[in-house]
C-alpha cells in the first residue's frame, strides 16, 4: 500500500484588471476571483457563470470572454468537474489564438489545460502544451518570471507523475530558486513549489529535507489563508503521509482527519482530494493492522474515484489494490481477486503490459489466488512476472526477489518444499547482492 501525497499543480486565473474595464463584467469577475481565492467555490462559480453572461455582450471573439471561461476552468477543475473544465479551456485557447498580440493569456490557458490532462493521466496530450506554454512566457517574460517558474513547477509535476524523477527534480529546483528571488517571503505561490519538492525528496527518501519543507509551506499558507482552507488541508494532508511512510502514526492520524475534515467542508463529500484522505487515513490503519477501520475508508474512496476518476484511471487501480490488501487480511470470503484483476487491467492499458506498475499488479492478484486457495493461477500468474523480468536487461533486483519470496509461499503452501527452497535461495541471493552493493 502507498500512502497519497497530493501534489499541487500551479492553476492560473487571468487577470481582469489589465484592460482596465468596469461595469458589471468587471465587478463579477473580481467577485469571483475572490470568492475562489478564500475556498468559497458555490459563490465563485455563481459569479463567474453571471461574469460569462456579460461577457458575451462583447462578441463571443471578446477577450473578456477567454479570461472568463479561463477562469471558470480553474474552478471547475478544483470541483472535480473535468469535462465542463476542458470545454472552457478550449473555448479561451481558441479566443486567444485569434488575437495574436495576446500570448500571454494564450500561455496561461495552455498551462491551466496542460495541468487538467496531467491530472487526468493525459500525458501525451499535456506534454506539448506544457512546452508551447514554456517557451511563449520565456520569451516573453524571460527565463526568472513568477510565471515562467509555475511552467517548470507543473513540468515536474508531470514528470514526477510518471516516476521521471530524474527529469522532475531539476525543474522544480528551479522553479523554488525563481519564486525565492521574486517573490516575497510568504507568497502562497512559493508554497506550492516547496510542497512539490519536498513530495519529490519524499519519493527519494529524502525525510529530513522533506519535513522541513512541507512545514514551511504549511506555515505559509496557513499565514496567508488562515487555518481553514483548502491549500492548508493539502499541505497538512502531507505532513501526515510523512509521518506515516515514517511509522509515527500517533502523530499523523489527528493530520490526517484535520485535513479530511476541511477537504469535505471546501471540496464537498465527492471530491476526489478527500478520496485521497480516506486512502491515507485507511492505509494508516492498515499499517497499524486496524483492518476493520481501514475497510470502509477505502471503500468510500473507491466509490469517489470511481464517481470522478471513471472505472479506468490508475488511481482506481491503486484503491482497487489497497481494499484487495484489506480484505485478504480480514480473511472475508469474497472475490478479492476480482479486484486485483481489474487493477491489472487498468495498469496493462495504461502504463503497458510489462510495466513495473503491471508486474506489482501480477503479484498482488497473486497473493490473492493463493489466499483463495488457487495455487495453480498464482503459480502460472508469478511465472508471467518472472518472464517480463527474464526480457529486462537489468531487472529490479528487489523487485526479482519478491515475486521469488511469493513464489516460495505457494510451492509451500503445496507442499512442494523443494522448490519452496529453491525460491526462496534466489530471493535471498538477490537481496544479499542488493545490501553488499549499497
Amino acid at each position: 500500500m502507498r500512502d497519497l501525497i497530493l501534489w499541487v499543480l500551479c492553476l492560473v486565473l487571468a487577470p481582469c484588471g489589465v484592460f482596465g474595464q468596469t461595469g458589471r463584467w468587471n465587478s463579477a469577475l473580481r467577485a469571483a476571483d475572490k470568492a475562489y481565492g478564500d475556498g468559497r467555490y458555490r459563490e465563485a462559480e455563481s459569479q463567474f457563470l453571471q461574469a460569462e453572461q456579460d461577457a458575451k455582450s462583447y462578441g463571443l471573439s471578446d477577450h473578456r470572454l477567454a479570461i472568463t471561461l479561463n477562469n471558470l476552468g480553474v474552478l471547475y477543475q478544483r470541483e472535480a468537474k473535468y469535462t465542463e473544465a476542458e470545454r472552457v479551456f478550449k473555448q479561451a485557447q481558441g479566443i486567444w489564438e485569434k488575437q495574436s498580440p495576446q500570448v500571454l493569456d494564450l500561455a496561461t490557458t495552455l498551462n491551466n489545460l496542460a495541468a487538467l490532462y496531467t491530472y487526468q493521466s493525459r500525458y501525451a496530450e499535456a506534454e506539448p502544451l506544457y512546452h508551447k506554454c514554456l517557451d511563449l512566457r520565456e520569451k516573453s517574460l524571460g527565463p526568472e518570471h513568477p510565471e515562467v517558474a509555475n511552467t517548470l513547477n507543473n513540468l515536474g509535476e508531470f514528470y514526477w507523475e510518471q516516476g521521471k524523477l530524474a527529469e522532475a527534480e531539476p525543474l522544480y529546483r528551479r522553479a523554488v530558486i525563481i519564486k525565492e528571488k521574486t517573490l516575497r517571503p510568504g507568497d502562497p505561490e512559493l508554497a506550492t513549489s516547496l510542497n512539490n519538492l519536498a513530495s519529490l525528496y519524499i519519493r527519494q527518501g529524502k525525510y529530513a529535507e522533506s519535513e522541513s519543507l512541507y512545514k514551511r509551506s504549511l506555515s505559509i499558507r496557513q499565514a496567508a489563508f488562515g487555518p481553514e482552507h483548502p491549500d492548508v488541508a493539502n499541505s497538512v494532508n502531507n505532513l501526515a503521509s510523512l509521518y506515516s511512510l515514517e511509522g509515527r502514526y500517533s502523530e499523523a492520524e489527528p493530520l490526517y482527519r484535520l485535513s479530511l475534515s476541511l477537504v469535505e467542508k471546501f471540496l464537498g463529500p465527492d471530491h476526489p482530494d478527500l478520496a485521497s484522505g480516506l486512502n491515507n487515513l485507511g492505509e494508516l490503519y492498515f499499517s497499524e493492522k486496524k483492518y476493520a477501520e481501514a475497510e470502509p475508508l477505502l471503500k468510500r474512496a473507491l466509490s469517489i474515484r470511481e464517481k470522478a476518476w471513471g472505472p479506468d484511471n490508475p488511481i482506481v487501480a491503486q484503491s482497487l489494490d489497497n481494499l484487495a490488501a484489506v480484505l485478504l487480511q480480514e480473511y472475508k470470503q469474497v472475490n478479492v481477486d476480482l479486484l486485483c484483476l481489474r487493477a491489472l487491467g487498468i495498469r496493462k492499458k495504461v502504463y503497458g503490459p510489462e510495466s513495473p506498475e503491471a508486474l506489482a499488479s501480477l503479484r498482488n492478484l497473486a497473493a490473492a489466488y493463493t489466499q483463495e486457495g488457487r495455487f495453480l493461477e498464482a503459480e502460472q500468474t508469478l511465472s508471467e512476472a518472472l518472464t517480463i523480468f527474464a526480457k529486462q536487461p537489468k531487472p529490479d533486483a528487489l523487485a526479482l526477489a519478491a515475486v521469488y519470496s511469493n513464489l516460495a509461499g505457494v510451492y509451500t503452501r503445496e507442499g512442494k518444499h523443494k522448490k519452496a527452497r529453491k525460491m526462496g535461495e534466489k530471493a535471498k541471493a538477490l537481496r544479499d547482492q542488493v545490501e553488499s552493493s549499497s
